[in-house]
């Protein structure tokens, strides 16, 4: 069952998402029949008039605009804590800074699914960044612009918009790639693991600079092993996607499922938004929030992936699963005119 899932009401990243929906039952025609835009009770699709400006913003621009705030304030900020410091020291960290920034304007000017997880860690790293300034002697305006525009890019590159541009961006011809949340379980591993490369990343080059030797080669050691082991752990929840193509549609997801899932379009009865009391195959993970509901004419077989106790998965007979699109009003708009 999806957490929070409910009724045909489509919340997607921001208000202007939400779409009310109806699905039709039909059984011969296109994929766009399948959901039909018409009202629900008194309800009709909404749009707010900002709410072209405000995803424009939260695609790719609002990110390219904060980031440049990141490095404008992080000049300011990272000068005033290098005040009066060893000349190792503020050469060591500018190097590192200016690494850190050109990183992020690659992952935001060609952005992509493996820029997606860069631009995202970079923006952790900034973070952190701003944090250590802000402690280590920059003056209080300095330091509060610094770490509000770093956090102000963590949401943005966070959202939902941004990473369904990159992921988008990453697609072959005629397809429509859709970013899957990450199961909840996740998220706490994920934050713990992001905090502990955050900090060792942001050490090391200070406490070697600094001739703290020790403790300075002990971070950079935990730096460069725990991006060894994340950058590939956490591109894949980048790289869990619903596609549409011209043929129907697919599920891929490395991480719940063992093979990717695909079902032709005439073999789709219907796109929903998944009710909390749905008896579907739950792909989610299981993930919080809002799910939708892929229903298909006869039985098929979903393998889910290997754990310790079945090496091999778990095969699953469904006629309906959910999954849990970032923006799930956008992949119902999406089914509806394909």
């Amino acid at each position: 069952m999806p957490l929070g899932s409910c009724a045909r009401f489509t919340p997607g990243h921001f208000l202007g998402d939400i779409v009310p929906l109806a699905v039709a039952d039909r059984r011969a025609e296109p994929l766009r029949s399948l959901v039909n835009p018409g009202p629900i009770g008194k309800s009709w699709a909404m749009r707010f008039p900002g709410s072209r400006l405000l995803d424009v913003l939260t695609r790719l621009w609002g990110p390219r605009i904060v980031w440049l705030a990141v490095g404008l304030s992080g000049a300011w900020s990272i000068g005033d804590a290098l005040g009066g410091r060893s000349a190792a020291v503020r050469t060591t960290v500018m190097i590192v800074a200016w690494l850190v920034l050109g990183i992020g304007v690659v992952a935001l000017v060609v952005p992509s699914a493996l820029g997606l997880t860069v631009m995202r860690m970079a923006a952790a790293l900034a973070f952190g960044a701003a944090v250590v300034s802000w402690v280590g002697g920059a003056g209080p305006t300095a330091g509060g612009c610094f770490v509000a525009c770093t956090l102000i890019c963590g949401l943005l590159v966070g959202g939902a918009g941004f990473g369904q541009r990159c992921v988008q961006a990453s697609a072959y011809g005629d397809e429509h790639r859709f970013l899957l949340r990450p199961p909840a379980s996740f998220l706490l591993p994920v934050a713990l693991a992001g905090l502990v490369w955050t900090a060792a990343m942001v050490a090391a080059p200070l406490l070697l600079a600094s001739g703290t030797w020790l403790f300075g080669v002990f971070a950079a050691l935990v730096a460069v092993s725990f991006t060894w082991l994340l950058l590939p752990r956490f591109d894949v929840l980048s790289r869990r996607w619903l596609v549409f193509v011209p043929a129907g549609i697919v599920v891929h997801d490395p991480v719940v499922l063992g093979e990717t899932v695909m079902v032709a379009t005439p073999d789709i009865a219907g796109i929903e938004l998944a009710l909390a009391d749905t008896e579907a195959a739950d792909l989610t993970g299981p993930a919080a929030g809002h799910a939708v509901e892929i229903t298909i004419r006869s039985m098929a077989t979903v393998l889910l992936a290997p754990t310790k106790d079945k090496p091999r998965g778990t095969a699953l007979h469904v006629q309906s699963f959910i999954i849990a699109p970032t923006r799930p009003g956008l992949v119902l708009r999406t089914a509806r005119n394909e």
